[in-house]
């Protein structure tokens, strides 16, 4: 079987170490689509929180309603800047002993960091766990069926803007079922089921399991497609959770008292944040080759946002995830390099 790993194609990559795919990309698109393929994410990096009082001190801690939290639940959330900036993005899984949170490649360190600095004196003890825990992906429609008791995952809508007080429910906006699974967890996820698995193990789960792998290029294409944003990909360092969409599944509008919650409430009550998250289809006319991140959107000659992740689709052609201004019209004719470039509205 041939592999291709992100660091032949991408050198300096932050997705460094895992495959990119396995020989033909589109291929391995159309079976995340259409049936189920494993994809190696065990890039991520994973924090391990165990403690008695994890539970309530995360919910103080970040944009997410985690104190009631029980074994075998997971969800999301953010840790914001005094400003209300979104610092960091992270799943959590909780086992009844630990709470696991998993984050984007060189994510992590910052996020200890900020974990170890907010202990004082709660028992919690987070620590490092990269080395200990991989991250794999089961993406498709028939990863469900591969754990039939894990059920739907469950996302609150974000409220209208001055919405009744009691109207969102004191618990995690989204809500994602967990169960063990070899010497690990599996989570239900939107995208299909995520495993974290020991580290030492994850070549024996990948044979056991005898799924057919999808690199992270296809992952990445589902992932656009699905207009799910990644930390550090579509969010820069003045990103409120407002522009991306993240609101639902890592914000709980209720719950205050954490670093930011003034400018996420103030944000939401006006409805007028700054810049919004947008799927653009590019013609690739000038170029075949998807414009690199960063990469400036221009509307009559001035940059009005710029380019997350974009990617070639099997279907869609060449598509990106970007952050534009929030006056830019739907119909806006938009430039991106040589392409040009429209917004899907949908």
């Amino acid at each position: 079987m041939t592999i291709v790993m992100v660091e032949d194609l991408e050198p300096g990559s932050a997705d460094a170490g895992v495959p990119a795919h396995y020989g033909d990309p589109m291929r391995e698109q159309r079976l995340l689509e259409t049936g189920v393929g494993l994809v190696d994410r065990s890039n991520r990096e994973v924090i391990a929180v165990p403690g008695v009082e994890r539970a309530s001190w995360l919910h103080t801690l970040t944009t997410q309603h985690l104190s009631a939290l029980r074994a075998h639940e997971g969800s999301e959330l953010l840790v914001l800047s005094p400003n209300g900036h979104i610092e960091q993005h992270a799943f959590v899984t909780e086992d009844g002993t630990t709470a696991w949170l998993d984050t984007e490649p060189g994510a992590g360190a910052g996020l200890l960091k900020y974990l170890e600095m907010m202990r004082f004196f709660t028992q919690v003890e987070p620590r490092e766990a990269s080395a200990e825990i991989a991250v794999l992906s089961l993406v498709g429609p028939g990863a469900a069926a591969l754990f039939p008791d894990l059920a739907a995952p469950r996302v609150h809508p974000v409220p209208e803007t001055r919405f009744a007080a009691g109207s969102v429910p004191s618990q995690a906006t989204s809500l994602y079922s967990v169960r063990a699974f070899e010497g690990g967890l599996a989570r239900r996820v939107p995208l299909g089921v995520d495993l974290l698995v020991p580290r030492s193990a994850k070549d024996a789960v990948i044979e056991k399991l005898g799924v057919a792998p999808a690199g992270l290029w296809a992952y990445e294409a589902a992932r656009v497609a699905a207009r799910i944003p990644r930390l550090g990909w579509e969010t820069d360092h003045r990103t409120i959770p407002a522009e991306v969409e993240l609101m639902a599944t890592s914000v709980h509008m209720e719950k205050g008292c954490y670093r930011g919650q003034e400018t996420v409430a103030r944000v939401h009550n006006l409805g007028r944040p700054p810049r919004r998250q947008v799927l653009l289809h590019l013609d690739g006319v000038a170029t075949d080759h998807p414009p690199a991140h960063g990469t400036a959107v221009e509307l009559d000659g001035r940059a009005v946002g710029f380019v997350g992740t974009a990617v070639r689709h099997h279907e869609l052609g060449m598509i990106a995830l970007a952050v534009l201004k929030r006056n830019v019209p739907d119909d806006a004719r938009l430039t991106v390099g040589e392409s040009a470039a429209a917004i899907d509205a949908e």
